[in-house]
């Protein structure tokens, strides 16, 4: 006769528990990879499971009892320097895979300066990645990690069951999400009602993301602060939840394909010392487009979200997860 086995997850300490020691063995088993530059996708998965690491850790310090070097400012710190060189590997992957083979050969032969100035760009970046991985921080945070892993200690709070917190640790964070002002960005107030201001030219929305593209910015990044979190917790609640973290990764994404374009743009002028559309007009127009067809996706997500019924929904979902969690 087979025994039940008792649930592996029952309280918050639990589930800190597994979520920092999935995401600890994901990031670290990158690095040397990482630290001899072999690929790309090594790097770009180091990265993500630093970020996820970060947001397991900052959202459970509630629950857990960790030393000093595992802190958000740690973690943080080699998050960043790490994003630095990925970034550059996105530009150059953009520049060589979506945007050269559509230019005239004149301007392809001009771009030959942009990936030069990268490639020394990023020879620096990798230096000070490298750096990084060698350093005394990073080493403590690991020896950290790897000794509260082995042994686990927790505040207080990690004995509540994970059922009795989870939509208390949630609905903060959707909240600051959905009280973004990036969301007001392209409305007008009319009777005390969000109007959501529609068929602009491009020369329009390149005046909007001009002036308020930052706000946009702040908005995707706390769209994905989101979704990680949300993440942490998919399994423990239904097909409602799921459909929510797909459409606030669809706001992450699309904001941040406007922001990379942008980024690019500003780049690209500040290698060529002036006005892309000097240099690479083609270039110039096609970004100009990429930005007007992000703007077009936006904005059936940005109206949906400025509902008042999306919004209490949204919550309703979270304050009902799975009623058995195992």
């Amino acid at each position: 006769m087979k025994l039940a086995t008792q649930p592996t997850v029952k309280t918050l300490g639990d589930y800190a528990y597994q979520a920092i020691q999935k995401h600890f063995k994901k990031t670290f088993k990158w690095e040397k990879s990482v630290k001899k530059d072999e690929d790309p996708e090594a790097l770009h998965q180091m990265r993500v499971g630093m970020r996820r690491l970060r947001t397991a850790v900052t959202r459970f310090e509630l629950a857990v009892d960790v030393s000093k070097p595992i802190s958000d400012k740690n973690i943080g710190k080699i998050a960043r320097r790490l994003g630095n060189l990925r970034d550059l590997d996105v530009l150059k992957e953009s520049l060589e895979n979506n945007y050269k083979p559509k230019l005239p050969r004149k301007e392809q032969e001009s771009l030959q300066t942009a990936f030069t100035a990268l490639a020394k760009q990023r020879e620096d970046v990798l230096s000070s990645v490298q750096k990084t991985l060698k350093d005394e921080s990073y080493k403590s945070l690991k020896d950290a990690l790897d000794k509260w892993l082995e042994k686990p200690t927790y505040q207080t709070l990690g004995s509540v069951t994970i059922q009795q917190v989870l939509p208390d640790l949630l609905l903060p964070e959707v909240s600051n999400l959905l009280l973004h002002p990036g969301w007001l960005v392209g409305t007008q107030f009319v009777n005390s009602e969000v109007k959501i201001q529609k068929s602009w030219e491009p020369e329009k929305i390149e005046q909007q993301l001009m002036t308020e593209g930052e706000i946009l910015h702040s908005l995707r990044k706390e769209a994905k602060r989101v979704r990680y979190q949300m993440e942490l917790f998919s399994e423990l609640y239904g097909e409602s939840y799921a459909a929510y973290i797909e459409e606030v990764k669809s706001i992450q994404e699309i904001l941040g394909t406007m922001q990379d374009s942008a980024v690019l743009t500003d780049w690209l002028t500040d290698v060529f010392k002036s006005e892309i559309q000097t240099q690479l007009p083609t270039l110039a127009t096609l970004l100009t487009e990429n930005r007007y067809q992000s703007w077009q996706q936006w904005q059936p997500l940005q109206e949906r979200y400025l509902k008042t019924e999306t919004r209490h929904s949204f919550h309703l979902t979270i304050l009902h997860p799975l009623s058995k969690i195992v």
